[in-house]
């Protein structure tokens, strides 16, 4: 048996002698690469804290301490120490398998779920300032990566960590990456503390000098005024002592005995204290390191190659792919237009502007509220920005949507990839909420294209149009429509005909449209004929053309891949309230509630009657439900 396989639960880490780590830290490696070259999964960051992680259940106790891990694709170590080394782990992120994040209905042991970056810090000081309060003596420990420093929430938390507390941990994951390369001045400023040869000599040598004195040791505490002054007379000190945080540092991450040290030292520091740790993304895994954006959330691959399974040749873009290559287009014939990402170049596409104009592109680092508002400064000096962010990263910036771009009806666009179901990563990153949490912003234009065609006419449509606007799209290839040369914009709130209407009429919008001309295949087998209508505009509603489609069909169907509640659906029997026009709608689209991960969006369609054949039993029955009932004749005696 393995050493990782004796580990069911933290103690049995803190019982391992020394020199028996470094091969638990080995098989922790190799479990996690074969786990992840099948199902996929955040390698990289995983196989950068394998040291931390086990040094950081060494030192502490959990679940009674309490770890708070930032996004938590680096997690799936604290899962194999917590007793999770089992089948579920081989099904991870897959149907009946472990989450690919922290999640606390899961394990004791996760304090907290998060799967956007930039949460741990200030979940940590809450959970700092509640224990304090209470009066219990627990630990309390934030493991923030070097990027979530780029996010405004964690320097937000950093503000009043020394006024909310007086006992926390917080470690800095530095590995230069977030998911693409980390960008703009914190970066250049921790690797200004790293390379600061003075600083780091100070650090080192301070602390040798003062065991050589007479009570010399009692000065030896990294809460030491003495020595945080001697230091800061040679060298300032570091942002974060500006903040009232003790910063310690650089350590070497991958260096077990030296993160014990350091972390037994700052559990018991009686201020808070940060310890700026080093780790390499991808450790042990030489593909891994060679390429860390790819393996920072990759899909199965080979593990003696890292190659993943060879796409076929004739298969359709991506949607993403073909939203960088119209913003080339447009852009190359109009400098004013912009692109925008937050930290996902290459995930949304806008790593093909990068590459072609370079001068017309920005990265901002993972900061959503800073690029919406970034573009708005730029919409009012002529430009006109695009913003490409996925659908569940684009809540985070829902204020600035309101409050800085649509009040004052400035012309961005906003292009939200993996809108619909990213069905291995689950709850946190579904983006089933995007129709629903924007139809109510004024002025706001919504619009989710059929295929690769549409959505480069709709970038144009977009890029016309003087407000704000949103086009969302799913998560992969398109259906294979051939893309015109130049794309075309679209009249504003025109829907499409596919099929006339008859019995019933089906309203799809964005991917479910080829659903709707499926399930109209279905019903016209049973002797039902319904038309089918790709409406384009989630808003504003083609409502002129909808009521006429309502006076002469029985039923209006709605389809829509996002969550049933103030969605498209909603706003189909909102117009048809507001013209007088009681005929009865049947909405299908997800359910009032999280989606959680599985193995494909197949299988959860299927979880919820989302399936093909569900969709048409249940129309089925509605229409038979309306139907005029005859009354049999008395039977004669």
């Amino acid at each position: 048996m393995s050493l990782l396989e004796k580990i069911q639960s933290p103690a049995d880490v803190k019982a391992l002698t020394e020199d028996a780590l470094p091969q638990l830290a080995e098989e922790i490696r190799q479990r996690i690469i074969s786990v992840t070259s099948k199902n996929g999964g955040h390698v990289g960051p995983n196989l950068g804290v394998v040291e931390l992680s086990i040094a950081l259940h060494r030192v502490f106790d959990t679940p009674k301490d309490r770890f708070c891990f930032d996004v938590a694709h680096q997690g799936y170590v604290h899962k194999l120490l917590t007793g999770r080394n089992d089948e579920r782990f081989d099904k991870l992120r897959l149907d009946e398998g472990l989450s690919g994040f922290l999640n606390r209905n899961e394990s004791e042991h996760d304090a907290f779920g998060a799967g956007h970056a930039g949460t741990a810090l200030s979940a940590a000081l809450g959970m700092a300032a509640a224990r304090d309060k209470r009066g219990s003596d627990e630990h309390v420990v934030a493991l923030c990566g070097d990027a979530a420093f780029t996010c405004g929430i964690t320097m937000e938390a950093l503000n009043n960590v020394a006024t909310s507390t007086k006992r926390l941990v917080i470690i800095l994951n530095d590995n230069k990456w977030s998911i693409a390369k980390n960008v703009g001045a914190l970066p250049r400023y921790f690797n200004e503390l790293i390379t600061n040869p003075v600083y780091n000599r100070l650090n080192d040598d301070i602390e040798a000098l003062l065991q050589k004195v007479p009570g010399g040791e009692s000065l030896i505490n990294f809460g030491s005024k003495w020595k945080k002054e001697t230091k800061d007379f040679f060298v300032s000190s570091s942002l974060f002592e500006k903040f009232n945080v003790r910063y310690i540092g650089p350590i070497d991450g991958h260096d077990q005995k030296q993160l014990e040290h350091y972390l037994e030292f700052a559990k018991n520091a009686e201020q808070p204290v940060l310890l700026h740790v080093l780790t390499t993304k991808g450790k042990g895994y030489d593909v891994a390191i060679q390429n860390p954006e790819r393996f920072h959330g990759a899909s199965p691959f080979d593990v003696n190659t890292g190659k993943g399974a060879p796409s076929a040749t004739d298969a359709p873009p991506k949607y993403q792919d073909v939203m960088g290559q119209t913003m080339v287009k447009l852009a190359g014939n109009d400098s004013n237009i912009v692109g925008i990402t937050a930290a996902m170049p290459a995930g949304t596409g806008m790593n093909i502007l990068e590459k072609a104009l370079p001068d017309q592109f920005f990265d901002v680092g993972i900061a959503e509220e800073h690029s919406a508002l970034f573009a708005a400064g730029m919409a009012t000096s002529g430009f006109h920005p695009v913003c490409a962010i996925y659908s569940t990263f684009l809540q985070r910036a829902y204020d600035q949507i309101i409050h800085d771009i649509a009040l004052q009806k400035l012309p961005v666009l906003f292009c939200m990839d993996r809108s619909g179901l990213s069905p291995n990563d689950g709850a946190t990153h579904h983006g089933l909420f995007d129709i629903s949490y924007l139809r109510c912003v004024p002025d706001a234009l919504i619009m989710a294209p059929a295929n690769e065609d549409e959505l480069a006419d709709m970038m144009a449509t977009g890029i016309e149009y003087q407000g704000p606007a949103f086009i969302r799209y799913p998560r992969g290839e398109g259906v294979g429509t051939p893309i015109k040369e130049s794309p075309v914009a679209l009249e504003v709130g025109k829907s499409v005909r596919i099929e006339d209407a008859g019995e019933i009429d089906i309203w799809a919008i964005g991917s479910m449209v080829a659903d709707a001309e499926h399930l109209a295949a279905r019903l016209s087998e049973h002797g039902i004929k319904a038309g089918v209508v790709n409406a384009r505009f989630a808003k504003p509603l083609d409502t002129r053309a909808l009521l006429a489609s309502a006076e002469k069909t029985d039923l209006i169907v709605t389809m829509e891949d996002h969550v049933i509640t103030g969605g498209f659906g909603t706003a189909v029997m909102e117009a048809l309230q507001t013209g007088n026009c009681l005929r009865p709608v049947e909405r299908i689209g997800w359910p009032d509630t999280f989606v959680e991960h599985g193995s494909s969006v197949k299988r959860l369609r299927a979880s919820v009657g989302l399936d093909s054949e569900s969709i048409f039993q249940r129309v089925l029955e509605r229409v038979e439900s309306i139907r005029p009932k005859t009354t049999p004749h008395a039977e004669v005696k």
